[in-house]
């Protein structure tokens, strides 16, 4: 299992399956939003381009965008989210996970950052 990061604040984790990734927002996204209140989760069997707006995550502070990290079509949704949003907050990294996406461009993957470079790009941010 392996977790990279967007400079959008998204992680992604591959799973056994190397195609198949889960995908939330970071600890820093939930920290810059505050209480998350509402999340509005992309359609099952839906494919997006890397880039393209795949949700939306509201917050009692604001409003964002979630990415999508990587080209490819959503298998999941974290129904557990949809129903109790507080989980992006709570759990961010772990049970608040927003969706889960078979890549189509796996190259995509080697492009993300890797802890290290997330962590000093959130520190400049």
């Amino acid at each position: 299992m392996t977790t990279k990061y967007t400079k959008d604040h998204e992680w992604v984790r591959t799973e056994s399956d190397a195609a198949l990734v889960t995908v939330g927002i970071t600890v820093h996204a939930q920290d810059a939003l505050g209480d998350v209140v509402f999340v509005d989760l992309p359609e099952v069997g839906k494919s997006f381009a890397q880039g393209e707006v795949a949700g939306v995550v509201e917050s009692v502070k604001a409003a964002a965008d979630v990415f999508m990290p990587v080209s490819g079509e959503i298998t999941e949704v974290n129904e557990a989210l949809r129903a109790d949003p507080s989980l992006a907050n709570s759990a961010p990294m772990e049970g608040g996970w927003f969706f889960k996406v078979r890549v189509s461009e796996p190259a995509q993957l080697e492009a993300l950052l890797d802890e290290t470079a997330y962590e000093k790009f959130s520190a400049e941010s």
